[in-house]
C-alpha cells in the first residue's frame, strides 16, 4: 500500500471545497437544531434550492455571479418560507418527517423530464462556473504546501468557501451572544416559557429556519463550483452525512460544525484509502470495489454511534448547553 498517498489524500480533504460546502451546510443546521431546537432532516434540499438557483441563474439569465448568489439566497428564503410557515407549529418528530419529504420533492422535481430545458433534469448542469473562475485574483500557477498544493482556479474555489464558512460563523457568533440569540435558545428548552413572556415563538423559529436555510443554500453554491450539478447527490444520505459533522464536532457550539466536517470527510477519505489498499494486497481481495466503498460508511456509523453513546455532546460540545438531549 502506498500509504503516502493515502495520508496525503486525506490531509487534502481539510480545506477542500466539500468540506467548506459541509461545514457551512452543518453550521446552518447548528442554527437549526443546536440553538433552535428545530429538527431539520431536510438540509439536502435548501443546498439543492441554491445550487440550483445559482446554476440557472447563470445560464438561463446570464447573470453575473454575485446576482446569481443573490437569487440563490432569494430562492432559500422563499423555500424556507414555503417549508415553515405550515410545519413550524409541529411537533420535532413530525417536522423531521416533513422536512425529509420536502428535501426528496425538490430533488424529484429537479430531475423530473418535463424540467429538463431548464435544471438538466437527471442529467444536471454545468458550465455555470466560467463566470466565477473569470473573476479569480489569484495569479496563474500551482502552488502550495505538501498535500495542499493546487491550481489559481483551486486556490480560489477553496478561498470564496472558506470565506463564507469563516462570515457565517462570526455571524452566529455575534447572533447567539445578542437578545436574539439568546431568545432562540430559550424557545430550544422550553418554548413554553418562552410564549409565557410575550415572544412570538413561531416568528424566531421562522427567523431561525430562514437563516439556517441561507447558509445551507450557499453550502449548495460551494458545492457545485468544481462539479456539476446533479440531483443525484441531493438525497437523504446529504443530510445525514451533514448530521454526522455538526454531532461530531457538537451541536450548538461555534467550530464544533467547522472541525467536525474536516474530520469527517478527512476519515471518509483516510479508511477508503486503507480499505482499498488492502483489498489491492489481497487481504481484503475478496472485496468488490463497490462493497469496498460500502465499508467506509459502515466504520463512520460505528464510530457515530460509540460517539453517541460515550459522548453525545461532540467533541466541543457542552452537555448543560444541551442538556435537552441528554
Amino acid at each position: 500500500m502506498d500509504w503516502f498517498s493515502i495520508f496525503n489524500n486525506a490531509a487534502g480533504e481539510l480545506i477542500s471545497p466539500t468540506t467548506a460546502a459541509y461545514a457551512l451546510a452543518a453550521i446552518g443546521l447548528s442554527v437549526h437544531f443546536g440553538y433552535a431546537g428545530l429538527l431539520n432532516f431536510g438540509q439536502a434540499g435548501f443546498m439543492a434550492v441554491g445550487a440550483y438557483a445559482f446554476a440557472i441563474a447563470t445560464l438561463s439569465l446570464s447573470a453575473p455571479v454575485w446576482l446569481a448568489i443573490l437569487i440563490a439566497i432569494g430562492a432559500s428564503v422563499l423555500f424556507a418560507f414555503l417549508l415553515g410557515i405550515p410545519t413550524l407549529r409541529l411537533r420535532a418528530d413530525y417536522l423531521a418527517i416533513v422536512t425529509i419529504a420536502a428535501a426528496e420533492i425538490v430533488r424529484y422535481v429537479v430531475s423530473t423530464v418535463g424540467l429538463t430545458d431548464i435544471t438538466g433534469g437527471s442529467q444536471g448542469l454545468n458550465g455555470y462556473n466560467r463566470e466565477f473562475q473569470a473573476l479569480n485574483p489569484l495569479p496563474a500557477g500551482t502552488y502550495g504546501i505538501g498535500p495542499w498544493t493546487y491550481s489559481a482556479n483551486d486556490w480560489w474555489v477553496r478561498v470564496f468557501g472558506w470565506g463564507l464558512v469563516i462570515i457565517a460563523t462570526l455571524l452566529v457568533y455575534l447572533l447567539m451572544r445578542s437578545p436574539w440569540g439568546r431568545v432562540v435558545k430559550g424557545i430550544r428548552e422550553d418554548e413554553d416559557a418562552v410564549r409565557s413572556l410575550g415572544k412570538n415563538v413561531y416568528s424566531y423559529k421562522m427567523q431561525a429556519l430562514v437563516l439556517g436555510g441561507v447558509m445551507g443554500g450557499l453550502a449548495g453554491v460551494v458545492f457545485i463550483l468544481p462539479r456539476a450539478v446533479q440531483p443525484g447527490n441531493y438525497g437523504t444520505a446529504l443530510t445525514f452525512f451533514i448530521w454526522t459533522a455538526l454531532l461530531l464536532g457538537g451541536a450548538a457550539t461555534l467550530l464544533g460544525p467547522i472541525v467536525g466536517s474536516m474530520l469527517f470527510w478527512v476519515l471518509l477519505s483516510l479508511s477508503n484509502g486503507i480499505i482499498v489498499g488492502l483489498r489491492d494486497v489481497g487481504i481484503l481481495g475478496f472485496m468488490s470495489s463497490t462493497q469496498t466503498g460500502q465499508v467506509r460508511f459502515i466504520l463512520v456509523g460505528i464510530g457515530l454511534m460509540l460517539l453517541v453513546i460515550f459522548r453525545p455532546q461532540g467533541i466541543f460540545g457542552n452537555k448543560k448547553e444541551l442538556s435537552f438531549n441528554v
